[in-house]
């Protein structure tokens, strides 16, 4: 455990950041397999549409260091694969 007052306060923070990171994680997660889902049951109009929702929360993601702009780009490309593939 922290010993000093900096590493207590070090401490704290790192728990907030963990939280609030794993909370992003989680959203980023779940609008990613809303496209997958709809594009899996072949819906192309709720896919689209769910592909649109996601690509702001993906860009969040990558803006805040939650995740690697290329893996963002990455992940908006083969989405976007999917949905394309419907039509």
């Amino acid at each position: 455990m922290a010993n000093t007052v900096q590493a207590r306060k070090r401490a704290r923070q790192a728990e907030k950041h963990r939280q609030r990171n794993a909370a992003q994680r989680s959203t980023l997660r779940t609008a990613m397999k809303k496209v997958l889902k709809a594009a899996a049951a072949g819906n192309h109009a709720t896919a689209a549409d769910a592909y649109q929702k996601a690509v702001p929360v993906i860009d969040r993601a990558a803006g805040k260091g939650l995740i690697h702009a290329n893996k963002a780009a990455r992940h908006k490309s083969r989405l976007n694969a999917r949905v394309k593939a419907l039509t």
